[in-house]
């Protein structure tokens, strides 16, 4: 029998029962984006949300069945405002909420905003910092998230953490930080490299 939260064609992974994160559908072979899509469907997606300012999949997902919601943020290092992952995350749980809900969050390369909100969605699951953090980098060992540490900042004041316990969890995610040491410049220059070749095949 085939494990439908494997992925063999899309750019995703699960990080819990129902939700995932990830890259995007392919941008240079649509018959790829096309399988990816149809596999994102066969394994329960019923909600997408696209972190990307630079494009959007509206027409991709019209009538799928699948509801697409653009959240758009840039990826140039600037800080997340609180009200973005509250907006977000707030939505994404309420529509968890139905027991069938499977909601993939993604972004380009799967590397920052997608995780980024992905990890604030755990959060907002009950895992704390670290252990959200660690359960993507699992699955998804690109997934940098850069923007974790915005996410914890609005997690601290969504429930109201004292200051101390508020810097227990700044430290732990350091941290980690400090022993995953992901080359994250590394990471996005190989995968830039790889889609200027499929764009010149």
């Amino acid at each position: 029998m085939t494990d439908r939260r494997v992925l063999w064609q899309a750019n995703a992974q699960f990080v819990a029962d129902r939700v995932l994160v990830g890259g995007d559908l392919d941008l240079f072979d649509n018959a790829k984006a096309a399988r990816q899509r149809a596999e994102l469907i066969d394994s329960g997606v019923t909600h997408v949300v696209d972190c990307r300012i630079e494009w959007d999949d509206t027409a991709a997902w019209q009538d799928t069945g699948v509801r697409y919601v653009r959240a758009p943020i840039d990826d140039a290092g600037q800080r997340v405002p609180a009200e973005w992952f509250e907006v977000m995350v707030s939505r994404v749980l309420e529509w968890l909420e139905h027991p069938d809900a499977v909601v993939l969050t993604h972004c380009h390369m799967g590397i920052n905003r997608g995780p980024s909100l992905g990890f604030a969605v755990l959060l907002g699951l009950g895992l704390e910092p670290v252990e959200a953090l660690r359960t993507i980098q699992s699955v998804r060992p690109i997934a940098y998230a850069y923007y974790a540490e915005d996410a914890v900042e609005w997690w601290v004041e969504r429930n109201g953490l004292d200051p101390e316990e508020a810097d227990r969890h700044r430290t732990a995610v350091a941290d980690y930080r400090e022993e995953q040491k992901l080359d994250v410049v590394h990471v996005i220059a190989d995968i830039r490299s790889a889609e200027r070749d499929a764009g010149s095949a």
